[in-house]
Order: structure tokens, then sequence, then C-alpha cells
């Protein structure tokens, strides 16, 4: 996108005010989303977006600023404004000779620039129709798809340069069913770094059906039971607690901020369930949430954050790296250009146990069956959290049996952690987008069936 030599003048600009690290981060994104609403196709948005940002650290701090313009131009003024912003930073370090390396590409065998509009909407017609044909209770039906395709740009003082292109596809479907006046929703939404393929192994027909399952499914739902219980986490569940609960606050801005129930001194500490190993991951391949180099340009890497319970890993960007004295983790990301990096979760899993899924069920005798979760709140500085079960069922007997619905499930990551005793081998990933200071990223969530000795469960049913 930018010239090696103009982008060496424009960090050498950065520093010329004493900044100690210069960064520039510039990015083109072709992007296409489409919407259909029962049946109707209510928005076709296609576009493409540029710009660049270039950041100076001083000190403990930085200074950030970014055009939506790549010309040299407006580029040296952005460098001219970043630069502007050190006051007193000591004497101007050189910037070393920048070590040029090709882009990094991954695999597409069917790049989805190439797939006309009109196979898209098939896509969502598919989808849709599935839905409605599982059963005549299903109502509305809302299917969205959106790709990208991101070329970055990281170049910095220390000589690196990296470029990254980046393929994401995803369809989402929300489904609504209704019967003798109750209404209940279903969602499912895979997605990829990867081309069209990613649809051969999510066909959009059983992504409807997914979703129409999960919304007819609570339809017969009883109100769930309040009170202390096991409960079992189903397939992917268990990452989504993980990812919200106990991920965040792993992330070392919130530690800095003494904003984290988490503390980098309790590294070494067993602050989970023997049985529980969990990392978070950029490297998996073709997942949603991977990249090969962060937004600082450091290489992906898989970071284990706890290890048969013991606590041995954090979250890092640049920034906070630096200041604690240890590499960065590759977990520096941003929503664009316009956007400071700050460490983000990736792929945040639970890894897959030794034991059978049927066993974990048969082996508790009563408890909730939270299939789905749906979306709660999380207070990274104490772990407490409060999560709603999108999809549940009573366990009675060792088996799974009735559904239940308006159960939520209350309590504290690192406790609900350690309370962790059976972790199952069907190892399954959820995707989304993860909100953070006001940027959006994509990131997946894997757990296999786990079950919690006893966690509080609100619902209505004492």
């Amino acid at each position: 996108m930018l010239d090696p030599d103009l982008v060496r003048e424009l960090l050498t600009e950065a520093l010329s005010t004493g900044g100690r690290f210069a960064e520039l981060f510039a990015e083109e994104r072709d992007s296409t989303s489409l919407r259909l609403d029962d049946g109707r196709i209510e928005e076709v948005v296609s576009g493409s977006d540029r710009g660049a940002g270039i950041r100076v650290f001083h000190g403990d701090s930085q200074a950030y600023a970014f055009s939506n313009r790549l010309d040299a131009e407006s580029l040296r003024g952005v460098a001219r404004a970043a630069a502007g912003a050190v006051r007193n930073g000591g004497a101007t370090p050189a910037v070393v000779d920048l070590r040029l390396t090709p882009p990094i590409t991954h695999r597409e065998r069917q790049p989805i620039g190439d797939v006309p509009i009109e196979r898209k909407v098939g896509w969502l017609r598919e989808a849709e129709d599935a839905a409605r044909s599982l059963d005549p209770s299903v109502r509305q039906v809302l299917a969205a798809h959106a790709d990208s395709r991101q070329r970055v740009q990281i170049a910095n003082s220390h000589g690196l340069w990296a470029e990254e292109i980046r393929p994401r596809l995803r369809l989402v479907v929300h489904v609504v069913a209704f019967r003798d006046g109750v209404f209940q929703t279903g969602f499912d939404g895979p997605g990829g770094l990867t081309g069209a393929e990613l649809l051969e192994r999510h066909p959009p027909a059983e992504t409807g059906r997914r979703a129409a399952r999960m919304a007819v499914a609570m339809l017969d739902g009883r109100p769930a039971p309040a009170g202390e219980m096991p409960v079992v986490l189903g397939p992917g569940g268990g990452g989504v607690l993980f990812h919200e609960a106990c991920g965040h606050g792993l992330e070392v801005d919130h530690i800095h901020k003494d904003a984290s129930v988490y503390r980098l001194d309790k590294r070494g500490e067993r602050l989970a369930s023997p049985l529980v190993n969990g990392v978070d991951d950029g490297t998996v391949a073709e997942a949603w949430g991977s990249f090969a180099v962060d937004d600082e340009g450091t290489p992906a890497q898989r970071t284990e954050l706890f290890r048969e319970g013991e606590l041995v890993g954090f979250l890092y960007d640049r920034l906070r790296a630096e200041h604690d004295g240890v590499p960065s983790t590759g977990n520096g990301r941003r929503q664009s250009y316009a956007n400071l990096p700050i460490p983000r979760m990736r792929n945040s899993y639970i890894l897959a146990g030794t034991d059978r899924p049927e066993d974990v069920v048969s082996n508790t005798p009563h408890g909730l069956y939270a299939k789905t979760l749906g979306g709660g709140q999380v207070n990274p500085a104490t772990g407490d959290f409060v999560f709603g079960v999108a999809e549940g069922y009573l366990i009675e007997g060792g088996a799974i049996t009735a559904p239940v619905r308006g159960a939520n499930l209350i309590g504290n990551g690192p406790q609900i952690l350690s309370a962790i005793d059976a972790v199952a081998d069907d190892f399954e990933t959820r995707d989304g987008v993860c909100g953070k200071e006001g940027q959006g990223v994509p990131v997946s969530n894997g757990s296999p069936t786990l079950r919690i000795a006893r966690m509080t469960v609100g619902g209505t049913d004492a």
C-alpha cells in the first residue's frame, strides 16, 4: 500500500520531538453485507475503506493520529500531529532500516470476492427456507451475510515491516418462533478466516435449522428452577463463559488499571480446577479470531492461560509488555486504523478433557443442562457475572429431560473455574464479535461439555 521510503520518512517525522518509538498501521478493507428479513432482501451494502494511523510512545504514554487518506501529504500531516503530542521526549532515536517482507496471505480455495451477489442472496434464502420448513411455529427469520478482505501494513521504528491479507466470512441466522402466546428465539452464526469454502463445512441450510431448532425447542419450556445446583454446559458454552468471565480479566490493561480480579503476582497459583487447561490461540487455521500477525505486527501465537488449573499466562500488547519487561503475546488488536490497539482475545478455549459427554450427564443426578448461553454482564474487577441461558434443559435421574426457559447463571469467574469437576472430549467453538472500549473484533470461543459442581441458577420456579 505504501512505499517503504515514504514510511521511513513518516516514522522519522513522528519521532522528531523525542518520542522513543513510532509505528504506522495502514489498512485497506473491501466488504459486503446483505440482510434478509422475512423473505425480503432489506439491505445490500458493498464498499471500501482505507486509511492509516501513526502512534508514538513517550515514557509509558502514547499519542495517536490517523487519516482516511493514504496520499503522502495527508500522512505527513498525521506524522506531525502524532509528534506534536510529545513534549520533553528526550533525544530523538534513529529509525532502523525496515526489514521488508512479502505480504502474508491466507488460503482461499473459493475467494469470496469471486462470488456474485446473487449467490450470496441464495445462501440467505437457503438458510431461511430451512428454518421455516422445520416447524410451523417459526414466524420470523432474519439472515445476514458479511464478508471482508482486509489488507494491513504495519511498520515501526525498530525496523519491523509486516503485511497481511485477511479474508473473513460469516453467515448468521436469527429465528423467532411463536405458539400459544409464547415467543422464543434461536441463533446460529459460524464464521471463519477463509473463503466461501466455509459454507461447505457450515451449509446455510444447517445454520438455519440450528437456529430454528433452538427457538422451537424453547417454546415447550417450563419455568427454570432457582437455587444452587450442578450445571452442565454444552460444548462451546463453556468457552463463552471462559471468554467473558475470565478472559477479559487476563487482558493486562485491565490488570494495570486494578480493574481485574486477577493480578500478575498470581502467576503460578492454582486458581482453577486441575481439569482446566485454557488457552488463547491466534494460530488456529481458518478460525474466525485468527491472523498471522496482530495489529502491531507481532506474530500470532498460542498463549497458555491455565495449565491443569494453574494460572500461567496473561494477554499482552506491545505497550503493556514493554511496561512489564516481557514479550508481547500477539494480542494487540484494533477495530480499524482509526483505533489504538489494546489487549484483546483471539480464539479462547477450554481444551478438551477425557470424559465422555454422555457420562458427564449420566453422572449428574439432577441439575441444569445449559446447551447454549445468551447475553450477560461481567465485572472484570470482581469476576462476578450473570449469563442468560438461551437453550436449557433439566437434568433428572442422570438424563436430559424437559426444556426450561428464563434461566440465568450467576457466579464468579475464578470460583466457577475452580468448581469444574468434569471435562468431556467433545470440543466445539462459537464465533462472535467482542466489544471493548467501543471497538469490535472477531473472536472465537470454544470448550467441550463440562460440569460445574455447584452454581447459582436464577429462575422463576422455586
